[in-house]
């Protein structure tokens, strides 16, 4: 019997003031996405804004369906745009901000599982890191240098 650790690490900002000048300007597209989320049933809006190294942004918030599982969310939605749009392009960043319509979302929102498995997808593709930032609505912002480190033991093609 073996054991394995693993370690994320994070770097934790306090806010977006503290952010270089264009993440926060990706993390202000973000937010202004995230405003025309259509989740009438959660009441939880979340935008994400992704810089490709073609210099374009590219923005998504969820869109959810009353059967429940025909919804996309927010990074999905991007993530899927630029990759019609635009398909040889790497996202070099990725920004994800989300807010309660009913509460003040102050804890920093990670992508879902399912987000992780699809912009892994993208992150193996390109074969180069994609920075994710992510936030709630005020409050701290997260930064992870690449999705593996939230999502250590990712399956790809190569288990195909």
């Amino acid at each position: 019997m073996k054991e394995i650790s693993i370690t994320s690490s994070f770097i934790i900002y306090d806010n977006l003031n503290e952010l270089s000048k264009d993440v926060q300007d990706l993390m202000n597209e973000a937010v202004e996405i995230r405003k025309k989320a259509y989740a009438p049933y959660s009441q939880f809006r979340v935008g994400a804004a992704l810089l490709l190294d073609n210099g374009k942004i590219i923005l998504g918030s969820n869109q959810e369906n009353a059967a429940y599982p025909s919804g996309l969310c927010a990074e999905r939605v991007a993530v899927f745009h630029a990759g019609s749009i635009y398909p040889d392009a790497k996202i070099l960043k990725m920004a994800i901000t989300a807010a309660s319509d009913t509460n003040q979302t102050k804890a920093p929102i990670p992508p879902c599982g399912s987000c992780r498995q699809s912009i892994a997808e993208y992150e193996i593709k390109q074969d180069t890191p994609i920075e994710i930032y992510f936030m709630g609505e005020i409050g701290e912002v997260y930064k992870s240098a690449s999705l593996k480190n939230l999502l250590p033991f990712m399956f790809d093609k190569k288990f195909l």
